[in-house]
């Protein structure tokens, strides 16, 4: 005899999914590292994920390529985590904490493509760059008004990068034991 429960796989995209669509005006409230509180939705969170699932799709994302960030906790950030696990890619949030060479060290390891990273680590960024020579695209989490410049690095806005995609994208299925995010130790006594 077969169980009746739904056979649908569990998903992180059908997370975001129910929550616009039983929760969708629903308020989510973040600080944000350039001073001040976002408000947004569960609806239009939903919309920028699937307009950052398809920018990582044309950054030449693939499924279980890794995607890296060091960020705070924030709205840009959630959208991330949305974006690539939903996407089949693999988040891989780096503790910033840690040292430098302890930073590049996972980078190098975790095989990450893309790096995503608040404002307030570009320093942190550049020195780490020249190390990580497995990163395609640094991209940094703001809009084009607190773009910083950087002569070590060829930098993307964020905002402008979500603003060049179309909100419409059909989330893949996938195997629900298929990995969605990836996070190392603290290296207490050697390389995470």
């Amino acid at each position: 005899m077969q169980g009746l429960m739904m056979q649908t796989p569990l998903l992180i995209s059908s997370l975001l999914e129910h929550a616009d669509r039983h929760h969708g005006g629903t308020e989510i409230v973040s600080r944000t590292v350039e001073g001040g509180l976002h408000r947004t939705t569960y609806r239009e969170l939903h919309r920028r994920t699937r307009q950052l699932a398809n920018a990582l799709a044309a950054l030449g994302i693939a499924e279980s390529d890794r995607v890296a960030t060091l960020a705070w906790n924030g709205y840009r950030h959630m959208e991330i985590y949305f974006a690539a696990s939903g996407a089949g890619s693999v988040l891989h949030t780096i503790n910033p904490r840690l040292h430098a060479e302890q930073i590049a060290w996972i980078v190098n390891h975790a095989e990450d493509r893309v790096l995503f990273f608040d404002l307030t680590f570009l320093p942190l960024v550049e020195a780490i760059a020249p190390h990580c020579k497995g990163v395609r695209q640094w991209i940094a989490m703001t809009d084009r008004a607190h773009m910083p410049s950087s002569e070590a690095l060829n930098l993307m806005c964020y905002e402008d990068l979500l603003g060049a995609q179309p909100d419409r994208y059909t989330w893949p299925q996938f195997d629900e034991n298929t990995a969605s995010s990836l996070c190392y130790t603290s290296g207490t006594t050697g390389n995470p």
